[in-house]
């Protein structure tokens, strides 16, 4: 018996060539999975980036109007009317200059005849009661005026004071029989409270500081008397 030492891969015609077309059969189809995956990748980020500059515009959008959210409630608090409020006709009250003694309807006052020299108002605390016609003719220049009696606490003067002080158009100052503990005016407009933190007091005070109300905007409320 004879061996014939030859590989099978000889020994069988077309073997070889049948091993090399599997091959090349991997080596395109692995080709072809790279070329897919490259062009896959490709085209996401052409419509990632798209829809990341969306997603950033409605971020950008999200926050002005969370911006515009928080400033809502100063805008808020000085739109309409401020709850138990009263009015008064402002062409009913008078404002002519006089040097002689008012006798006012209402106490505190809010409008009529007043001093020709107003009261200082760019955020002045009073310690002692201040003449009404004084005062009166801050409120023609735009000025807020707050007062209390002796039924207002300690700690709500401290705190009325404190924001006083930081409010330009505004005074204060004691004042004897008033309706409430705590009464806020300005012109042709009133409205007492029973303690500094009654959400009124900042309403009032963004609504009629400087507000529509005022008789003569942009008046001084420096340069006049001290009580």
């Amino acid at each position: 018996m004879s061996f014939d030492r030859r590989t099978r891969e000889e020994q069988t015609p077309g073997a070889g060539r049948a091993h090399d077309r599997r091959n090349r059969v991997a080596v395109i189809a692995v080709s072809a999975a790279v070329v897919a995956g490259l062009l896959g990748f490709g085209s996401y980020t052409l419509l990632k980036g798209p829809e990341a500059d969306a997603a950033g515009e409605v971020s950008t959008a999200a926050s002005r109007a969370g911006d515009a959210k928080q400033a809502e409630p100063e805008e808020a608090a000085a739109a309409g009317a401020v709850e138990g409020e009263r009015s008064w006709d402002p062409e009913k009250l008078g404002r002519d200059h006089v040097t002689t003694p008012v006798t006012y309807p209402m106490r505190p006052p809010v409008g009529g005849d007043h001093d020709p020299a107003w009261l200082n108002c760019d955020g002045v605390v009073y310690e002692k009661a201040v003449p009404d016609v004084h005062a009166v003719h801050a409120l023609e220049h735009g000025a807020v005026w707050v007062t209390y009696d002796d039924r207002a606490t300690d700690a709500d003067v401290r705190a009325l004071a404190s924001k006083v002080a930081g409010t330009p158009y505004t005074l204060m100052s004691p004042y004897d029989g008033q309706d409430g503990a705590i009464v806020l005016s300005a012109w042709g407009k009133q409205v007492a409270v029973d303690g500094a933190d009654d959400p009124r007091v900042a309403r009032f005070l963004a609504r009629y500081v400087q507000g529509p109300q005022t008789p003569e905007p942009g008046a001084p409320c420096t340069g006049g008397v001290d009580g």
